[in-house]
């Protein structure tokens, strides 16, 4: 149970420094609701969500206006999609991602992700269809997510995966260019995907979990940054360890959250996820934390370092509040959805390039970059490739999200709006890789990932 004491060490944080509960995400198993006949499967999908998620919403709420603990969103994750679909006789997944659309707004969320195919090591036929489905879904529907896991260390990369993908991002970009490409915010391509991840748009059920279960992400990018001007010019020693014990609070809060949650839907508690995930608001920056660490602006020379130090100390002080920290737990560097990398990117000074190697440290990968309308295809999969790499190589989960925008080029702006944000358009290499995309097959794990 939640008690007065426990919030009352959190008010200055929540009032003063951004400290909110990112979201509650409700996982949900849809194994059961698999049909030959497609209609039936998504009459299934809608009334087991609705039926497990009825009070999802309203029990934040609750927890929210009695504990002054703010809980930004509320959210469903599902079992992926493609292995659902794939059970019924149709080719024509769009009726799936319009059911959980249906369900999704029926329960009052924020958003609902698990429109989803796991590919690493190739494709079952559902996957492809789920795949050449994603524009037409992610056009036709609002609060649907969609994620593909193209590699793993374990498995290598499918490049005939990636392929299609650098296709299909610039497929949804085209088919909702009438609101600078929003689909695309929706599409997360993965390396190493985990299955208790709560932050949209990569969340999904994955099959090793529970019937059903809750995971709570929290976030306090401008906490973390308020406890580190308190040690200006200190050690980065003591730095980290003001983090590590910043962390601990942070996630203390989203643990007791999930525990209320849990308790009052019935519900078996998952995970917390504490990942630093900024907004545009001013003073909830990962940026700005990087910059508090002395770097002079965020993809300057130190920044990679700074961000390792930051990423090391959050999860560290993480764990040692909650036996069950899961999903990403680090630092996001989404560019529309920080204000100081929106700057630091307007500035010139960070770039894409930049941006990878900061990937290498941090959790997720590139996140929310917006790039010229006219961006081959070609181009996009190299890029997905270069961010599963590192995160195959380096035995942790990457992951793109990238937003050709329409009609747009170099030094231009998207709004998105909310907590989504805008970004400037930032420039990517002319040079094509198209040969390497066109040759296809897999690229192979690493020697390291024999580990039996």
């Amino acid at each position: 149970m939640l008690n007065h004491k426990d919030i009352l060490s959190t008010i200055e944080m929540i009032d003063q420094q951004h400290l909110d509960i990112r979201t509650i995400t409700m996982g949900i198993s849809l194994l059961s609701c698999c049909d030959e006949f497609h209609q039936k499967a998504c009459m299934k999908i809608y009334e087991k969500i609705t039926r497990y998620a009825e009070k999802l919403v309203k029990t934040g709420e609750d927890i929210e206006r009695e504990f002054g603990i703010p809980i930004v969103n509320k959210r469903i994750s599902v079992t992926p999609m493609a292995l659902v679909a794939g059970a019924s006789r149709t080719k024509d997944y769009v009726p799936f991602a319009l059911a959980l659309d249906a369900a999704a707004k029926a329960c009052g969320v924020d958003f609902i992700g698990g429109y989803s195919a796991l590919v690493q090591k190739g494709f079952t036929e559902a996957d492809e269809n789920l795949i050449r489905s994603i524009p037409e879904a992610l056009a036709r529907t609002e609060l649907v997510c969609s994620s593909v896991n193209v590699g793993s260390t374990r498995a290598g990369i499918n490049m005939d995966a990636v392929a299609m993908l650098g296709q299909a991002v610039k497929d949804t970009a085209a088919a909702t260019a009438d609101r600078d490409g929003l689909g695309c915010a929706k599409l997360v391509i993965f390396c190493n995907a985990v299955e208790d991840n709560p932050f949209m748009a990569g969340a999904f059920h994955g099959p090793g979990e529970a019937e059903r279960v809750i995971n709570v992400g929290v976030s306090g990018p401008g906490v973390v940054h308020h406890a580190l001007q308190a040690v200006k010019g200190q050690s980065l020693d003591v730095a980290a360890e003001t983090i590590k014990k910043t962390a601990f609070r942070v996630t203390r809060m989203g643990q007791l959250v999930a525990q209320e949650a849990s308790r009052r839907l019935d519900t078996p508690f998952g995970i917390v996820d504490l990942s630093l995930a900024p907004t545009p608001a001013v003073g909830d920056s990962v940026a700005r934390i990087l910059e508090e660490l002395g770097v002079e602006v965020c993809g300057t020379h130190g920044t990679t370092a700074a961000l390792a130090l930051l990423n090391d100390a959050v999860k560290k002080g993480g764990v040692m509040a909650s036996s069950s920290v899961g999903g990403l737990s680090g630092a996001f560097i989404p560019v529309s959805e920080d204000e100081g990398m929106i700057a630091a990117a307007r500035g010139g000074t960070l770039c894409l390039d930049k941006l990878e190697a900061m990937t290498c440290v941090c959790s997720v990968g590139l996140d929310m970059i917006a790039v010229p309308g006219d961006t081959p295809a070609e181009t996009i999969a190299a890029i997905i490739a270069d961010e599963a790499a590192i995160g195959m190589v380096n035995n942790k989960t990457t992951a793109v999200r990238l937003l050709p925008a329409p009609g747009k080029t170099v030094g231009d702006t998207i709004e998105l709006g909310g907590l989504l944000g805008s970004a400037p358009v930032m420039p990517v290499h002319p040079e094509s890789a198209a040969a390497f995309i066109a040759r296809g097959g897999r690229i192979p794990a690493p020697l390291h990932s024999l580990r039996n």
